[in-house]
């Protein structure tokens, strides 16, 4: 019985040390302000910022193989396929400025017609796009109001941590405006999205962002601006908490360029070509750990050849941020913009450097010569361009490449083969260097075309009858 009365002794003791702070941790609230405690306050003061964009969108009907071959189109007329279809795009957006300015994503509102905006106390507006931009998937709109609307500032990126606590605020599936709470997970998150690349840099979220919440607010828990949510990664279409959002720094970067009448985002061009540093590389360069770029190409006119840098350096940092991939480089001179100077530290055998590279637009230079292919040609629409720096960037072409890149194929080169971006090597055995080359020698009178052409990194060769 003693036995028996010890035990229980000891039990209660432990159970009182245990009890002491878990009843300190679990305190009853012991006012109303304290009951009240929650994002209410928060979210009646951002939510009237965040808007509901409704868009129209024409689309073509889409053409079926025999309806594009010349022979075959006229039994397939169809008066009413070939008209123009209207398709309804929603998503969010959020007002940055008094005067109307609202950001959203290119892929909601960059094609419309049409676009709707639709404030949380129900009064509506037109809009228009100002500057868009599709790699970015941002788009800047310009709402015309009499009196000041209500608008969200923005935090810059530099400064938000994994670990805060965010709001997601959009319109999820059209059902109204929704908030939905969450935490930074990651950032710096190169090339996700789920298809959507952006400038491949991204906050992570676990806030629940569905479809619809594409252009909404990320907000922090001052109500500022932390970020646009642009995608999901998801398999099954719903939200399973890895959101991604675009830095407000890069925002910033557009609105400026929107206010200064821009209608394009002229993003700055490195004129180089790198990979990630993993860690085997890192042991081969006689580093203690992965991390930076190392380049392994210069484009004659790149800026950081310009600046000294070579083959084999290992870019570290720009403009005072580490870089690990060139994704996240191209994010850094984008927000750093056009026209000015950013410090750049690499390595070169062992030894840290910085320098001071110039940002500049990708050269347009030797000029481009565009063509397009008359009806008396052989390729009838058939859109040419002689390779630059400023066709390199827009094509997506490799660093390297030079010679002649089809623009627009056109009707009647698609049916042989052609594509955009084909870079054009050589046609009847002839090397192509300009445009006009090739204009002459496909307006010529031959039976046959034969052409050599680069598509990506894999050689190819077509023949057809003309």
């Amino acid at each position: 019985m003693a036995a028996h009365i010890w035990g229980m002794k000891i039990f209660v003791l432990i159970f009182a040390l245990f009890a002491a702070p878990l009843a300190a941790q679990q305190q009853v609230p012991q006012s109303a302000a304290q009951m009240q405690l929650s994002f209410v306050p928060l979210v009646k003061e951002a939510t009237p910022a965040v808007v509901n964009i409704y868009a129209k969108i024409m689309t073509q009907a889409q053409r079926t193989p025999l309806q594009r071959d010349p022979f075959f189109e006229r039994f397939f007329r169809d008066p009413f396929s070939e008209k123009p279809r209207v398709q309804n795009s929603l998503g969010s957006g959020v007002i940055l400025s008094a005067d109307g300015i609202v950001v959203s994503n290119y892929h909601v509102v960059g094609m419309a017609t049409e676009i709707r905006v639709v404030l949380n106390d129900r009064r509506e507006y037109n809009a228009r796009v100002l500057l868009g931009d599709r790699d970015a998937d941002l788009a800047i709109l310009k709402i015309d109001a009499e009196e000041e609307l209500p608008f969200l500032t923005l935090r810059s990126s530099e400064s938000v941590e994994v670990g805060e606590l965010a709001l997601a605020i959009g319109n999820p599936f059209g059902v109204g405006q929704t908030v939905s709470s969450g935490i930074v997970s990651g950032l710096a998150r190169s090339g996700a999205g789920g298809g959507n690349s952006g400038l491949g840099y991204f906050i992570q979220t676990d806030a629940p962002i569905n479809p619809g919440n594409s252009g909404g607010a990320l907000i922090d828990m001052a109500g500022r601006l932390i970020g646009i949510n642009t995608s999901i990664l998801t398999r099954s279409g719903g939200s399973n908490g890895i959101g991604f959002a675009i830095p407000a720094d890069l925002v910033a970067a557009f609105v400026a360029r929107a206010r200064d009448g821009a209608t394009e985002f002229d993003r700055p061009w490195a004129g180089i070509s790198g990979q990630p540093v993993d860690s085997d590389m890192a042991a081969t360069l006689g580093l203690d750990r992965s991390g930076g770029i190392i380049v392994s190409g210069l484009h004659a006119a790149s800026p950081f050849l310009e600046a000294g840098l070579d083959v084999g350096d290992v870019i570290l940092e720009v403009g005072g941020a580490a870089v690990n991939t060139p994704a996240e480089m191209v994010y850094r001179m984008s927000v750093a913009g056009l026209g000015r100077e950013t410090p750049v530290h690499y390595l070169r055998g062992g030894k840290r450097f910085e320098v001071q590279v110039s940002l500049i637009a990708a050269p347009d230079d030797p000029p481009r010569d565009q063509i397009m292919m008359t009806e008396r040609s052989l390729l009838p629409g058939l859109v040419m361009a002689r390779i630059n720096p400023a066709v390199i960037s827009e094509m997506n072409l490799p660093l390297e490449a030079s010679g002649v890149v089809v623009m627009e194929a056109g009707r009647f080169a698609q049916q042989v083969g052609l594509r955009r971006g084909d870079v054009i090597v050589d046609i009847n055995g002839t090397e192509i260097i300009a445009s006009e080359e090739a204009a002459e020698l496909l307006s010529g009178k031959v039976r046959w075309i034969e052409m050599t052409l680069l598509r990506g990194d894999r050689r190819t060769r077509l023949r057809f009858r003309v």
